[in-house]
């Protein structure tokens, strides 16, 4: 295998995340056969021997078209032509819930957790440039989103691993074309129906024409600037909210915090008294903290999952499900 520019700058991103990994260790390379993560795969299989790690190719089949699963046996297929012959497609079902994109990125990802349990891995590298970065801010600032959203992708979240945040999409083109690669093109990525779509091929050109070259990367190190901003703010309120009676918070004590903070606390609490995760708006909390900053006699406030929570003799009442009297 010959190593060009292009492969040169993804093979020594790659190495820079296996090298935290310990010599055994069961890797999965999630491969759609994109040329993203179709040049980290190769990248991957050239470096992670030198480290004496275990490599496990997974392509998700998600079945939403036409010819899915010749494509992923395509996927399977490329892996091994490189070295990686351990692999596997996963099918998954997409229940849409809330919107196609995200319904489908929820589906992968528990199809990728039930490959890490079942071959015993212990990290998943994903193909996320530094263009899906980009994208990923801009999306955040249409939505109004706070600095966590803002934030964007880590590099490392939990035993997710993106090795490639650094390295931008034509990059990946870039590699592929150099050794030899045939990277699959999903027509969903030409589908303007898809808000990230008309991100990529529409709103990140303009921006680029309009304040020339070097979007995608400032945007990218905004989203690097905002994440250590957001980590901090927290830690500082999971600090506070552990020295808390998490069913009964101080409404003058949380009144002195700083708004970034009280209002991660009362998020915290929120999902501590049963609300499921992610189930929890802005709006829902904004409603909360004007129990402790606007109050004016104002009654309970149902959530999801069943939480209710109002003010009760200068305290914030949080009251899970399972504890309604009713």
């Amino acid at each position: 295998m010959m190593a060009t520019s292009a492969m040169v700058a993804i093979r020594s991103a790659v190495r820079s995340e296996l090298e935290k990994c310990s010599a055994g260790e069961k890797i999965i390379v999630a491969c759609s056969g994109g040329a993203d993560s179709l040049a980290m795969s190769y990248a991957i299989a050239l470096e992670a021997p030198k480290l004496a790690l275990e490599v496990i190719g997974v392509t998700v089949d998600h079945r939403l078209q036409d010819g899915s699963k010749t494509q992923a046996e395509k996927v399977v297929e490329q892996l091994a032509g490189f070295g990686i012959k351990n692999c596997e497609i996963v099918q998954v079902e997409v229940n849409l819930t809330d919107g196609m994109e995200a319904s489908a990125r929820r589906a992968r990802y528990e199809g990728l957790q039930l490959s890490a349990e079942k071959f015993g891995a212990t990290r998943i590298f994903l193909g996320h440039t530094r263009d899906d970065q980009a994208e990923s801010v801009l999306l955040g600032l249409a939505r109004g989103s706070g600095a966590r959203s803002l934030s964007g992708m880590a590099k490392n979240n939990g035993m997710y691993s993106r090795p490639l945040l650094d390295i931008t999409r034509k990059q990946t083109l870039e590699a592929c074309s150099e050794v030899g690669l045939t990277p699959w093109h999903d027509p969903h990525n030409l589908d303007d129906a898809y808000l990230r779509v008309r991100v990529r091929r529409t709103l990140l050109p303009v921006l680029e024409d309009s304040l020339g070259p070097g979007v995608s990367s400032a945007l990218a190190r905004s989203a690097d600037l905002l994440r250590d901003d957001a980590d901090a703010l927290d830690d500082w309120a999971s600090r506070e909210f552990t020295q808390m009676d998490p069913t009964s918070l101080d409404a003058s004590y949380l009144e002195k915090l700083p708004k970034a903070v009280r209002t991660r606390v009362i998020r915290l609490a929120i999902y501590a008294a049963g609300a499921p995760q992610g189930s929890i708006s802005a709006d829902h909390v904004s409603a909360i903290e004007a129990l402790v900053t606007s109050w004016h006699g104002q009654g309970a406030s149902s959530l999801p999952g069943g939480v209710k929570v109002e003010r009760l003799s200068g305290r914030l009442s949080l009251l899970a499900p399972s504890s309604d009297p009713t």
